[in-house]
């Protein structure tokens, strides 16, 4: 080791405390890089495990394949793992359920066993092909003695509609009544052997028509009639997938190809591209903002003691050391800093996501029924980066100093007159200043004028932690509502519908067991002609460009009427904020508007919210009964109904409510309200919907009833899936929110202190010549002010460009307009002022405590 870097080494441990805020500094850039990346990879691959747990892991489905055709998925480059299945149907004549007449028989090869979800009570899995098992659900339900061992006579076949097209599990039964409006063709008899029981399979849907029972499949059976569907896993997931397998099936003759596209995107695979172009710009905007943060975290740990490194270099000069000598000094002092920090923080940002990670997992698995846990996922990327971004910037950081310091003499150096260079006219402030804030106002703006570079290095600190909150904050807030648009608004468990019962009879499905909450819910299906001058943007664009004819100037709307019994007519109207006496006026019908909604359109894939109609409230809209026919439209005029008033416009949706697309319109009205509406009882169509502590049981307790006429529809599993996603999404993000916060409390702290510190000095001159305790606080509470008031004043409107930027990313694929986050913004102003002031009173409160004499002599901090 030289004798420049031994002086240089020794020079480090006689500035301790600034050699420590140096390394913290960095320690805590590194820890922000290294825990954001690790956050992302980790809740992804929670995402992964647990889609993988609840419905099997699969990538590609080929469908209806033959046996070469299968020897060629096989045998491709790309197959990693193959699953073969077949299904089919038989009638349960044992049933006692109206609304499962099937066994539905899913078969798998042997890796099929593995790759989907099964969970076995008792017995075992079959590997034979007259072997099953059957589930315990379609034991209790149908109050079936069958055991382990007994024999079932099948006549399997294929469940097809009325015009021949094939259902699935999750199609409907088609039935009118107690007359099944579907078939089973090309029936073959088989016996089968019970072999094991499961529990019912987190992939079959609760509406499914047939109880499942799960088979076997053996490759040696095959035959070029049998209906064979392959799933294949993948080598390697990336976006070429899609291309691979269309081209493959293509050159097979397979006609049908399905992707496990939820699957896929947890991967960051998707076949959108205005997702995929929404996906890649929203990282590269978030990275970068990220990245820029923590280069100016590093940069501001150095450039915060640019003064007493300059004396040093040119300590180092005035005993002859070259230009070059002085350089590597600076160099070697950075790669020590390095060398401590970048290892320390990368350990930091792991073990704090770790451990959050913990507290983290109790919470999901108890709260949100998620059976996988956060792991901690380190990938070589991650740390790869936040070690080159840290090193690069540590050299930026280091090469700047250095670099001025050898242009200027040792002399100049030493005594660091480059640092302050004062005129009149640098420190001069406004009269104003003085005469409204008092004389420690000025001088305390005239200390922040005095030494530019340790007072912008304090505000570049500050705007670097608002810019990185706000953009970070809009970021997830984007994240959440793009989720919120591309889900439905499923906000119940259960659905009835009855064809031909009172809605007394209906109702009275709400006082079973488990069912917690309740809604009734009518619908009618209107027609309504809206002016021009009503219809949203949107439409309008759409209307010019294929030159649409309006007749009399006004659009032809779908209008479906939706009413609430008047107890949740009631709870939603004070949700909205109206009164609900104008809604029961006899005279006049009066109706809340659902005036925002999200729909499908534009470009391929793209989702679109707007308004759903241009007016006010007040305003009324006439209304005509559909006819019922082409021919009956063709040639009489609509029938009118009413006149209805617009009492509230509101984006909030009730219970049951399923928004329009564009051209239609939601009309919200009480029960008593359609009473008072001279409608046939075969327009209005009733539903029931329900919340059940246990939906299961809700399900098979009303399916015991045996009504014909009420068709069950339990979305529980769809609901879960999406509060789930929700409630996760919410984790993540706001996780992301408090370390960036953290960070950018301690960025702040870090620097302020620093500063103070390093002034020590001055302020002992202050004190010196009879500023009181008083006067002190109050001149460092004006400095907060001016460092608080120019940090806002570039942080702010930066943000607000970062913001917007993030909002046209998103709009590739979800468009919705822009609006700036005021409570964040709110909360960012409050912050910076109490933040700034508790750091700067933190660092007096120490500096008060010194003796005067000493701070005048003091040199090094």
């Amino acid at each position: 080791m030289n004798i420049v870097n031994k002086v240089t080494i020794r020079h480090l441990k006689e500035n301790k405390r600034r050699t420590l805020v140096t390394i913290i500094g960095v320690i805590i850039s590194v820890a922000m890089i290294t825990a954001v990346a690790t956050l992302g990879v980790s809740f992804l691959d929670l995402m992964i495990r647990q889609h993988i747990t609840s419905n099997g892991e699969w990538h590609v489905q080929y469908s209806d394949v033959t046996p070469n055709q299968i020897e060629a998925i096989e045998q491709h480059s790309e197959t990693k793992k193959l699953v073969i299945s077949s299904d089919g149907y038989a009638f349960f004549e044992e049933t006692n359920n109206d609304n499962k007449p099937y066994i539905y028989i899913q078969s798998y090869n042997g890796p099929g066993m593995q790759q989907f979800p099964v969970e076995i009570i008792d017995g075992r899995l079959p590997y034979k092909p007259n072997e099953i098992v059957v589930s315990e659900e379609m034991l209790s339900q149908s109050k079936v003695d069958y055991k382990i061992g007994d024999e079932l006579h099948l006549e399997i076949g294929e469940r097809v509609d009325l015009e021949g097209m094939k259902l699935k599990q999750h199609h409907f039964l088609e039935r009118d009544g107690e007359t099944l409006h579907e078939e089973l063709r090309n029936q073959e008899s088989k016996e089968m052997v019970i072999v094991g029981v499961m529990k019912r399979p987190t992939w079959e849907v609760p509406w499914a028509p047939g109880y499942t029972v799960l088979g076997y499949v053996d490759e040696k059976l095959w035959s070029e009639t049998s209906s064979i569907d392959a799933y294949v896993v993948v080598e390697d997931v990336n976006s070429s997938i899609y291309e691979n397998a269309k081209s493959l099936a293509k050159e097979q003759g397979i006609e049908t190809v399905n992707f496990n596209s939820d699957l896929l995107r947890y991967y960051g695979v998707t076949a959108n591209d205005n997702l995929r172009q929404t996906l890649y710009s929203l990282a590269g905007i978030i990275m970068t903002v990220i990245i820029i943060g923590s280069v100016a975290l590093i940069y501001n740990a150095f450039a915060i003691s640019v003064s007493e490194r300059s004396r040093h270099l040119g300590m180092l000069s005035s005993v002859g050391a070259t230009k070059k000598q002085k350089r590597n000094s600076v160099f070697f002092e950075g790669t020590i800093i390095g060398a401590i920090s970048i290892p320390i923080g990368i350990i930091a940002g792991l073990g704090g996501i770790g451990v959050t990670f913990i507290f983290i997992n109790t919470f999901i698995q108890n709260a949100l029924g998620i059976s996988e846990k956060l792991e901690l996922v380190v990938t070589p990327a991650s740390i790869l980066v936040a070690c080159a971004i840290s090193i690069l910037t540590i050299f930026i950081s280091t090469y700047i100093p250095a670099q001025r310091a050898s242009k200027i003499s040792a002399i100049d150096a030493i005594r660091q007159t480059q640092d302050i260079k004062l005129s009149g006219r640098t420190v001069k402030t406004s009269k104003i200043v003085r005469k409204i804030f008092g004389l420690e106002a000025e001088i305390g703006l005239k200390n922040v004028k005095r030494n530019k570079k340790r007072y912008l290095a304090t505000v570049f600190s500050l705007v670097i932690s608002i810019v990185l909150f706000l953009s970070v904050s809009y970021f997830t807030d984007g994240l959440k509502k793009s989720l919120e648009m591309s889900q439905d608004n499923i906000q119940f468990d259960i659905q009835l519908y009855g064809d031909t019962l009172e809605k007394n009879e209906l109702k009275s499905f709400a006082s079973m067991d488990h069912v917690t909450e309740s809604f009734l819910v009518s619908e009618v299906l209107l027609d309504a002609f809206i002016d021009k001058d009503e219809l949203p943007t949107e439409l309008k664009m759409q209307i010019e460009e294929y030159d649409m004819t309006l007749e009399d100037g006004k659009y032809p709307y779908y209008v479906t009427l939706y009413s609430l019994d008047d107890e949740n007519f009631q709870a939603y109207a004070e949700e909205v904020g109206v009164d609900t006496e104008k809604f029961t006026d006899p005279s006049q019908l009066t109706a809340i508007v659902i005036e925002q909604i999200s729909y499908e359109g534009g470009t391929k894939g793209k989702i679109i919210e707007t308004k759903s109609i241009e007016s006010e409230v007040g305003n009324k809209i006439d209304v005509y009964l559909p006819s019922y026919s082409e021919i009956e439209s063709e040639q009489n005029e609509p029938e009118f109904l009413t006149s209805v008033e617009i009492g509230a416009l509101t984006d909030l949706v009730p219970v049951g409510v399923n928004t329009v697309m564009l051209g239609g319109i939601n009309l919200i009205i009480p029960e008593s309200s359609l009473k008072q509406l001279s409608i046939s009882d075969e327009r209005v169509s009733t539903y029931l919907y329900m919340n059940s502590s246990d939906p299961l049981a809700t399900q098979a307790a009303i399916e015991e009833r045996n009504e014909p006429n009420v068709h069950v529809y339990n979305v529980y599993q769809s609901r879960q899936r999406e509060e789930q996603m929700i409630l996760l999404l919410s984790i993540f993000t706001y996780g992301f929110i408090t370390l960036i916060s953290l960070i950018s409390i301690a960025n702040i702290f870090n620097t302020i202190t620093t500063s103070i510190s390093l002034r020590t000095r001055e302020f002992a001159m202050l004190r010196s010549v009879g500023m009181t305790p008083k006067g002190f606080n109050k001149m460092i509470r004006y400095e907060s002010m001016f460092y608080g008031m120019k940090a806002l004043g570039y942080g702010l409107p930066i943000s607000m460009l970062i913001m917007y930027g993030i909002h046209r990313s998103t709009n590739y694929t979800f468009e919705y307009a822009f609006r700036l986050p005021w409570m964040s913004i709110g909360f960012v102003i409050i912050a910076i002022f109490l933040i700034v002031g508790s750091a700067m009173l933190y660092s007096i409160a120490k500096i008060k405590k010194e003796n005067i004499i000493e701070g005048l002599k003091q040199e090094n901090i």
